[in-house]
């Protein structure tokens, strides 16, 4: 089995899908570039997320966003979406098409809910509600969000439709890093937007 992959047909690469554990979901201009699959869990840290992760999205206006995201050993029935890392044009419908694709994937795990943390106080919880997500375990210092599955998994050709032909894919914006390389440092950067497609950086 390779340690690094790359899905770009959610259907022919189901098996795969379904049986790695740690992906990097990348959308551009609301169309899939690929699920790229890693070996290794994605662990957020502080200087990633309030310094690096800050200098990508003030570099980057392009409408591209990678969601990265963990099936935790020991809790195989749950996703957590663990990172979003967007650019100042990101767009509503591109970030859509990303929790769209995670949706996908926890239909192909059969996966009882997905999980996150939302750090970033720009999402509201009212755009959360609007796409399947409810509050949960409350804490004063963190917004714990789940969406539960339980057997009702979204309509699979939501996904597919997002699936871009050989001739629109357009370059990755994420290359696997070799052993012993840093990966790309993400960025939480999303809000509420009036439009699909108003960018979502400010």
């Amino acid at each position: 089995m390779a340690l690094f992959e790359t899905i770009i047909d959610l259907k022919t690469g189901s098996e795969v899908l379904r049986r790695r554990r740690y992906g990097v979901i990348e959308v551009a201009n609301g169309r899939l570039l690929g699920v790229h699959l890693r070996p290794w869990a994605k662990v957020v840290s502080i200087p990633e997320g309030l310094w690096l992760g800050g200098r990508y999205h003030e570099r980057h206006r392009e409408d591209r966003c990678l969601l990265y995201y963990n099936q935790p050993l020991g809790h195989s029935n749950f996703l957590a979406l663990k990172y979003v890392r967007s650019g100042r044009g990101t767009t509503l419908a591109t970030f859509r098409a990303t929790l769209t694709v995670l949706d996908e994937i926890a239909r192909l795990k059969r996966s009882d809910a997905s999980l996150t943390d939302v750090s970033n106080v720009r999402i509201s919880d009212r755009l959360l509600a609007r796409w399947g997500w409810e509050a949960h375990c409350p804490s004063r210092w963190h917004r714990h969000f789940i969406k539960r599955y339980y057997g009702n998994y979204a309509d699979p050709a939501a996904a597919w439709r997002l699936m871009s032909a050989p001739a629109e894919l357009l370059a990755p914006a994420l290359t696997v890093a070799a052993p012993g390389e840093a990966p790309l440092a993400p960025q939480p950067s999303l809000t509420d937007a009036s439009t699909q497609r108003e960018p979502l950086g400010v």
